[in-house]
């Protein structure tokens, strides 16, 4: 085995660690570490999952033909223009494949998604992080990482874990500013939980070097399926349909996932209920103590007086039953990323950290 190597920059990857879901001992569990849609998919949706297991013995379509048309009419873009795959993780893959290797660079953010960097790794590119301005993408700081061995540039808009996000215009200069050879990645994991935010599609239309991505997994409910999509210019989207594989999606996700995204009324009601839990999050922990970033996600960043404070929190919530996400795998070790949940579960999590302000 001494001579059986992976490939360079794989072993530098740390393995992906995701939000935990079960408390030893524990029954009544409020689980608020993954981002989940608390209400699940629409009942349309279910019913299109069900419907599709009389097809399990038939091979789906390699095209994604129906829902990249749902996501054309639904979103306004063009079907021709996107491109289906597991989670958004697969798409954010792809383009890594396809357009960084060995001798180029990659730029995330300091508080960036942890498979920008994972991706990266496992294309044998070399990742550059950048820093974050007060946990806010910075535009001059990516601008002066890049160089000629820069190919991609990821940014997460609304940021995962922060909850932050930039505005038209300063997405507007970092993609003019771009060396040529680059492409600009906007993943829009939680576009849909901003009113009328488009996820970059307009900046996708202009220019020839930026590239979107969106997923099924947070505001549709789907997280389970892992169904995602990238929007970008036609030679783009052609090269990623050349490293796809043909069957990477089954009919149940495709037709679940296409029942998801026509069911817009649904997406409006889990929109609307979680920007004013949202807000009464944010001010309720804001009351007990715990401050955070304006969100335009669904989540808030809960920010403690330190990395001791915030474990020592994070025990406590375990102790009710409270499950969050310690992220001082993201350079926030004095942070704790709590979703939004149901009502029931926003005013327990509240409860539980008011009373742990009280006791220390």
């Amino acid at each position: 085995m001494a001579e059986i190597r992976p490939q360079p920059g794989i072993m530098d990857i740390a393995l992906y660690q995701g939000g935990q879901s079960h408390l030893d001992g524990v029954a009544d569990v409020v689980k608020l570490s993954s981002n989940e849609n608390p209400f699940g998919p629409s009942d349309k949706a279910k019913e299109a999952f069900v419907r599709s297991g009389h097809q399990l013995h038939r091979y789906p379509s390699t095209d994604h033909a129906g829902l990249r048309a749902a996501i054309g009419e639904v979103h306004g873009v063009n079907p021709d223009q996107v491109i289906c795959g597991v989670g958004s993780d697969e798409i954010i893959t792809f383009l890594c494949q396809a357009y960084a290797g060995p001798g180029d660079e990659v730029i995330h953010t300091e508080h960036g998604f942890s498979m920008y960097r994972i991706s990266t790794l496992a294309a044998g590119a070399t990742p550059i992080e950048v820093p974050e301005r007060e946990r806010v993408v910075d535009v001059d700081a990516i601008l002066a990482a890049c160089n000629f061995r820069t190919k991609l540039v990821f940014i997460a808009n609304p940021a995962n874990p922060t909850g932050t996000m930039i505005g038209g215009n300063e997405l507007a200069r970092l993609a003019d500013g771009l060396p040529k050879q680059a492409i600009l990645v906007l993943d829009g994991a939680y576009a849909e939980y901003v009113e009328e935010y488009d996820g970059g599609k307009a900046l996708v239309d202009a220019r020839e070097n930026v590239f979107m991505t969106r997923t099924f997994s947070k505001i549709y409910g789907l997280g389970g399926l892992r169904v995602g999509w990238g929007y970008g210019p036609k030679e783009i989207v052609d090269v990623l349909n050349r490293v796809r594989g043909p069957f990477n999606l089954s009919q149940t996700q495709l037709e679940t996932a296409e029942a998801a995204v026509r069911d817009m009324d649904y997406t409006e009601r889990c929109r609307t209920e979680n920007t004013r839990l949202r807000a009464w999050l944010a001010e309720a922990l804001a009351e007990a103590g715990v401050p955070s970033d304006t969100s335009t996600a669904n989540f808030i960043l809960a920010r403690f007086t330190s990395p001791d404070e915030a474990e020592a929190c994070d025990e406590w919530l375990k102790s009710k039953g409270i499950i969050v996400r310690r992220v001082a795998g993201y350079k926030l070790p004095n942070c704790l990323r709590i979703t939004v949940g149901d009502e029931a579960s926003c005013r327990r999590v509240a409860h539980a950290v008011r009373a742990f302000k009280e006791s220390v």
